[in-house]
């Protein structure tokens, strides 16, 4: 069994390509998101997630979302003012059948309203999955 410390907490931030000096703000904590997945990721940063009221540039942006959170491109919007040039943008929402579910229909048509491309989503935790979005010019930029 891996503790939340030991190799599990690399692979989760390997696996959102959170680099170890990465800055990572994170929006809409609230008391259901996943613990574990946030210790996991500071840990590998070796620094605590930045909250919403900062303005410093940040590199990965933690978006928790459910389905009553209000307007999602409005949230996106919101996300980018912070977001370095190469950022990304992990929107987290509940999995199927828990509280606060997100159809990933919702995300695909609001990421192109706020200027985003999705581009791939991932389990990251027992109730929540990630969908990665970037700016056009990120996508173009690793071509």
């Amino acid at each position: 069994m891996v503790a939340a410390g030991d190799a599990g907490s690399i692979g989760i931030a390997d696996k959102l390509g959170i680099d170890t000096d990465s800055a990572v703000q994170e929006i809409g904590w609230d008391e259901d998101v996943d613990d574990e997945l946030r210790a996991a990721i500071e840990e590998h940063i070796g620094a605590d997630l930045l909250d919403e009221e900062a303005d410093e540039a940040v590199d990965v942006v933690l978006l928790w979302w459910r389905t009553d959170d209000g307007d999602l491109v409005d949230a996106l919007v919101d996300s980018l003012a912070a977001l370095a040039d190469n950022g990304v943008i992990w929107v987290l929402t509940p999995k199927t059948g828990r509280d606060g579910y997100v159809e990933p229909s919702d995300i695909a048509e609001a990421a192109p309203t706020a200027g985003l491309t999705q581009t791939s989503s991932v389990s990251v935790a027992p109730d929540w999955t990630a969908t990665r979005l970037v700016s056009p010019k990120s996508v173009k930029a690793r071509r």
